[in-house]
Order: C-alpha cells, then structure tokens, then sequence
C-alpha cells in the first residue's frame, strides 16, 4: 500500500516501485489522502491564485488520478476525502475540512483498518518532513506512522527518499540544460543522507510506464519538463527509487534491493 497525499503523488514518488511489483503479481492499492483542489486549475492558475478554480481543480484532478494509478499498477484507489491544505504558510493551511488538520488517531484508525482488509505487507509513504516539508505530506507520514502500529497485517513501512549524493549530481545538470524543476526535486535531498538508504530499487524498466503516468495528471503543469525531459535525464532521476526503511515488524532480513525482500516467494 502507498499512502499519498494528493493526485500525482503516487505517480512521482513511488510510481516506478507500483509498477514493478504489479509487473511480479503483487496486489498494490493506493490511498490518496486529500482531492488536490489547490494544484494548479485547468487554466493554469496556480492554488494561491484569487481567480483559481477549486471545484475544476478537484474534478480534474479526480480523472487524472484514475488514469495515472492504473499506468503504474494499482488495482485499488481509495481516497480519505480531505481537502487539500495548500502549501506551507498558505491561509488554506487553517480550513477546518483540510488534511493537514486531521484528527490523527481516528484517521489511522480508519488507515489502519484499511491496511487489514487489504493484507497489507508493506507500506509506503513519506519520511517526518513529508520528502519536502508540505503540511499534507507531513500529516500522511503521522497518520500512517500510526497506523502501521494499530494494524496487524504490516510488516514494514519504507519512506521514499533522494541522497544528497544523487541530487547533488542531477540539480547541477538539469539547471545546465535549462530544465525547471520543481520545487519537490529540489528540496527533496534537504538533510537527506546517503547512509539512510536502505533499499535501491532498479525500477529502470518501468520509467517509461512513470514518465506516462506524470503526464497523465496533464493540469498539474509545473511537472512539464519532467514529462518532455529526454530519455537519459529521466532515466537518472528516476531509474532508481531509494528507500529508507523506517519500521518493521517482521525478523526476516531486509534485501538492500527489494522492499519485499524476505517476505516475498
């Protein structure tokens, strides 16, 4: 299970790693926490914008999330119902319906009792600073913190990271080939050690099937060049997904290259 916080998430974080074990006949689901109606509109309004269009936003985003999930291999989408939050300091971080304002223990209560249904094994999702400090993406590493704790079917839960190391290399490239990069890309290797990888999976295969999925979610563009980005660059962004493996439940010995390794036929 991989727990995100809004529409694209799944795609940009760990789209390479769904798509892998769906390709090896695991059963994947998605949990999206908040509806994303303040990403950017059909028009190309970004969500601090006084003309933005939320219910379009959320609608839009809504098919996106359909079409991207199933390109990188959930079978199962389920969607918690907040509001999105808005960015760190946004006056949207305050609206009582918002994510980031959720009442934990019952939410993963609710996570909790979703994982068991599903049998859920491992568990993804973000690290304390949610990969780059936005308030939803926090709350969606508390929640399910928590929740792996109240379940009784997880064994491990894993945090999708970047090493310093890697985007220490990429940045300086992309910024020579004038690509922009989000703001997601470019916070992500903040306090980030190589020493917390504990799993670097070879998703290279399938970043054809990741590039698809980003380019789904069409209106969200600040990701364009992520998605007109040649097949080399891509490749070295996102041929490896890293992974710090934050909790675990189960004694069988973790594989530095396989998030089920150990717990996998």
């Amino acid at each position: 299970m991989c727990v995100h916080a809004h529409p694209d998430d799944e795609a940009l974080f760990t789209g390479g790693a769904s798509a892998l074990y769906a390709a090896r006949g695991a059963h994947c689901v998605l949990v999206t926490c908040s509806n994303g109606q303040f990403g950017i509109d059909p028009a190309g309004r970004a969500g601090d914008d006084p003309a933005h269009d939320e219910a379009a936003t959320r609608a839009a985003r809504a098919g996106e999330l359909q079409r991207a999930a199933r390109l990188v291999g959930f079978e199962r989408l389920v969607n918690l119902g907040f509001d999105d939050s808005g960015m760190a300091g946004w006056e949207q971080n305050h609206a009582p319906n918002a994510f980031a304002n959720c009442d934990v223990e019952a939410t993963a209560r609710v996570l909790a009792s979703l994982l068991d249904s599903v049998s859920a094994t491992v568990v993804l999702t973000y690290d304390e600073n949610g990969f780059y400090g936005h308030p939803d993406h926090v709350m969606a590493h508390r929640i399910t913190r928590r929740a792996v704790e109240l379940a009784a079917s997880p064994q491990r839960l894993y945090y999708p990271i970047v090493p310093t190391s890697v985007l220490s290399e990429f940045v300086p490239d992309a910024a020579a080939l004038e690509i922009f990069l989000p703001a997601w890309v470019l916070d992500a290797g903040i306090g980030v050690a190589d020493e917390l990888v504990s799993c670097a999976l070879d998703v290279g295969a399938y970043v054809g099937i990741k590039q698809a999925a980003i380019a789904a979610h069409e209106t969200q563009i600040d990701n364009a060049d992520l998605v007109s980005m040649d097949q080399e660059m891509f490749l070295a962004l996102f041929g490896t997904e890293y992974y710090q493996l934050a909790w675990r439940r189960d004694e069988a010995e973790p594989d530095s290259h396989d998030l089920l390794g150990g717990l996998w036929p």
